[in-house]
């Protein structure tokens, strides 16, 4: 398969989902976003694995998906991320729904929504844009020095995108108003994942 195929054949249209969804018993869609963003909208039938459960725990995760795997997020960021690190222990079979979950919900796919939060990355956006102001406005009236900040995060901001990671947005994601009930757990999300052949849809 040559890199161009590849790459197209890990990404999937929300189009495409749907029809998924009728065509493909074994199907699995695992979101890996935060419990407090899944727990706001979320894809009908979908899976709440967040992204560092499953990286630490892709190997077991492996052995309980089927042979369509979609991974979602808000923008596709975590989900590529997800898709990695699976790629990277054998299993290539996973893409990545293009738009994420609000885009499946603006082509009329099936969703469950609860109470309303900002996602994570638009948090980002705004603490990283505040800082920048801050660090700007503080250099002109208060002191030269602190322009730093608003250096320090394009800095951060430009390493995020070059290593397709995001401290702040972990760092944002441990904070109270970010946290579900229950976060999910290796025994809550991935051991209690239905087999596979066997699979009831989910709330």
């Amino acid at each position: 398969m040559t890199p161009s195929s590849t790459a197209a054949a890990a990404t999937l249209t929300p189009e495409t989902l749907r029809a998924w969804f009728k065509q493909h018993r074994d199907l699995m869609v695992i979101d890996v976003r935060s419990a407090a963003e899944f727990e706001s909208l979320h894809i009908k039938g979908s899976y709440n694995v967040p992204l560092p459960l499953l990286s630490e725990h892709a190997d077991e995760l492996a052995t309980r998906l089927g042979a369509q795997v979609v991974l979602v997020c808000q923008s596709g960021i975590r989900a590529e991320q997800a898709r990695q690190r699976l790629d990277a222990i054998g299993l290539d079979n996973a893409s990545v729904l293009t738009g994420g979950v609000t885009g499946f919900a603006a082509a009329g796919g099936e969703v469950v929504r609860g109470r309303e939060r900002w996602d994570i990355e638009r948090q980002v956006r705004l603490v990283a844009g505040t800082l920048v102001m801050l660090g700007l406005a503080g250099g002109r009236f208060v002191s030269p020095k602190l322009r730093l900040v608003a250096g320090a995060i394009g800095t951060g901001l430009t390493f995020s995108a070059a290593s397709n990671t995001c401290a702040m947005g972990k760092a944002l994601s441990a904070l109270p108003w970010n946290r579900a009930v229950a976060e999910p757990t290796r025994e809550s999300a991935i051991l209690h994942l239905p087999p596979t052949g066997d699979r009831t849809t989910a709330a």
